[in-house]
């Protein structure tokens, strides 16, 4: 068995684990009903278990951690996306028209930097999401969270317009201080929400995960209308970040009215409803030691999956977009804006970010492998292939490997949309497995340890890349 029976009935209704069987990871003699309590389980939810759950009218709440999801990779992925910014302001070059700057070390290796200082403190912020899972309600976090990351928006925006060329490595220092301080609280909202996404049917996970997808999509279309559009590089810049700053409010705003749906509210109320003290896995949980959520119940169910998504995000973010956005056309013509301005934004950026959000929306109709299931973990090592294709193509400068093998341009257009799919697909199925394996009291820590998992992997992934890069 491959574990898709538990799961398929769940797709896009009432997630119902009472009927998951786990007998053949069940140690013999282990406590039934202490290790597999139903994350929503109508047995021990009291009255509300009585209540048929509400209708999720016209989609809301779906399209609320749709709109959430977009907002907790948005941050990164406009600091990525806008490519053409940062060569400007960390370039030789102080003229803002055009997009060809002269290379300096800090604009060579700016993406691995900015994907380290993204991740590392992702890493530790996500630690802290867990030990205040208990703590500090989810509302707390999230809206904390929104807050930060609008402020640092509003000052990446002013300083659009101011000109840096004499303190670039303070700009440099100021940027990468921005990014930390973004990606942490980011984690900690992306975190958050996910984790209680964990409380509602599958279907509302599935839609925060794509939503993330989406996130780089529209970051990807806005930095190309905007590089089409602008007279110069910092107008596009001053656009786009305004954009971020108007979308961050959005979500602020859509957040708020979140409790005052009645399908959310429902599972809410559901996942406030304590166990009694029998069915749960530990008797003194309501006790003030417990507030920390147990690690050792959500590791031993989650384990693998964790993993998953850890190799996962190591792989991707060690190509993406440390390598994929370094790769050049082979017919570069400076006359070409194909060739120049747009090869990069398209075939990189955007490519990459539409197949990651199809492969990720695939999930809502295919869940193949199950959460049990060997294929899942094999399918995961096999995405290491990917490394080598992406070197081969005509990644420039290259100071090492100087022999290109893949000598057309199809061939980075075909490994982004095998890395965004790949990355969509398997990144989603072992997320939304993770808070769904664990008793529902253990739903949202569950998925702040699976974010862990997955932020781990984008840390070594990013650290990975600059040594990739190198080695190029």
């Amino acid at each position: 068995m491959d574990g898709m029976q538990s799961l398929q009935a769940s797709l896009n209704s009432t997630y119902l684990p009472s009927d998951i069987s786990c007998d053949e990871e069940r140690p013999e003699g282990e406590d039934v009903v202490g290790d597999t309590s139903p994350l929503l389980s109508r047995q021990h939810a009291g009255s509300l278990a009585d209540r048929r759950p509400p209708d999720d009218s016209y989609n809301m709440v779906y399209f609320i951690f749709f709109l959430m999801g977009i907002g907790s990779l948005l941050p990164w992925n406009f600091f990525i996306t806008a490519k053409q910014y940062w060569l400007y302001k960390l370039s030789n070059n102080s003229s803002p028209s055009g997009h060809e700057h002269s290379q300096s070390d800090l604009s060579e290796y700016f993406e691995s930097y900015l994907a380290i200082a993204s991740t590392v403190p992702s890493v530790l912020c996500l630690i802290l999401n867990y030990l205040l899972v208990n703590r500090l309600s989810s509302r707390v976090r999230i809206l904390v969270s929104l807050i930060l990351i609008l402020l640092v928006f509003v000052v990446t925006t002013v300083l659009v317009k101011v000109d840096v060329s004499g303190c670039r490595m303070q700009f440099f220092g100021g940027t990468l201080a921005s990014v930390a301080l973004v990606s942490g609280t980011s984690n900690i909202f992306s975190g958050s929400v996910f984790g209680i996404s964990g409380h509602f049917p599958m279907r509302i996970s599935q839609a925060l995960i794509s939503g993330q997808a989406m996130g780089g999509t529209l970051s990807a279309v806005a930095s190309i209308v905007d590089l089409a559009v602008a007279s110069d590089v910092t107008d596009s810049a001053l656009v786009y970040f305004l954009t971020a700053d108007i979308f961050t409010l959005f979500c602020i705003g859509m957040y708020l009215l979140l409790p005052k749906l009645d399908y959310s509210r429902y599972y809410m109320e559901m996942a406030a409803t304590p166990f009694s003290e029998s069915n749960s896995p530990n008797s003194s949980s309501n006790s003030p030691a417990a507030s920390v959520p147990p690690l050792k119940p959500i590791l031993k169910k989650t384990w693998v999956l964790g993993c998953c998504v850890f190799y996962v995000f190591f792989i991707s973010i060690m190509i993406f977009p440390a390598v994929s956005s370094g790769i050049q056309s082979i017919n570069k013509d400076p006359g070409n804006p194909w060739t120049t301005t747009y090869f990069v934004p398209l075939t990189s950026f955007l490519l990459y970010n539409v197949a990651d959000f199809c492969g990720r929306q695939a999930t809502a109709w295919l869940q193949v492998p199950g959460p049990t299931s060997r294929m899942l973990p094999l399918l995961v090592i096999l995405r290491t292939v990917l490394v080598p294709l992406f070197i081969l193509c005509n990644y420039q400068p290259r100071h090492h490997l100087h022999d290109v093998f893949f000598v057309h341009d199809l061939f980075p257009v075909v490994f982004v949309c095998l890395l965004g799919i790949s990355n969509g697909y398997l990144g989603t199925l072992p997320m939304i497995y993770g808070p769904k394996v664990v008793p529902r009291e253990l739903a949202e820590p569950a998925g702040v340890i699976m974010s862990f998992f997955l932020t781990l992997g984008l840390a070594f992934g990013s650290a990975f890349s600059i040594g990739l890069v190198y080695c190029i």
